[in-house]
């Protein structure tokens, strides 16, 4: 089985900053596309930034020059810098990866999501 365990969300004053990180675990051949979604009250879940196995980037427009995504390959791990919050970002974030598993094959995974905060 394949894990994902995300740490670093909390609460945080406009214009904080914070960092999400994000570890797999677990029987893994290799970690394609590596991502951070978000989820606020009463909306759907949204793409906040992914990055490749080339490192290649990509950034929702309302989070670009903000937020920052990252990946350490020998960690498993992918993680998100996140500065200049706005209560708008408040959200759970979750952590999403393609992986190809051992006898099993490529699948999305998921994180459990954590909480962000953005408030005065």
């Amino acid at each position: 089985q394949v894990q994902l365990v995300e740490s670093g969300g909390g609460l945080v004053q406009p214009g904080g900053s914070l960092r999400l990180s994000c570890e797999a675990s677990g029987s893994i051949n290799r970690i394609n596309d590596m991502g951070w979604y978000r989820q606020a009250p009463g909306k759907e879940r949204e793409l906040v930034a992914y990055i490749n196995s080339g490192g290649i980037t990509n950034y929702a427009d309302s989070v670009k020059g903000r937020f920052t995504i990252s990946r350490d390959n020998a960690k498993n791990a992918v993680y998100l810098q996140m500065n200049g919050l706005k209560p708008e970002d408040t959200a759970v974030y979750y952590c999403n990866a393609n992986i190809v598993v051992w006898l099993v094959g490529a699948r999305d995974y998921w994180g459990q999501g954590t909480q962000v905060t953005v408030s005065s």
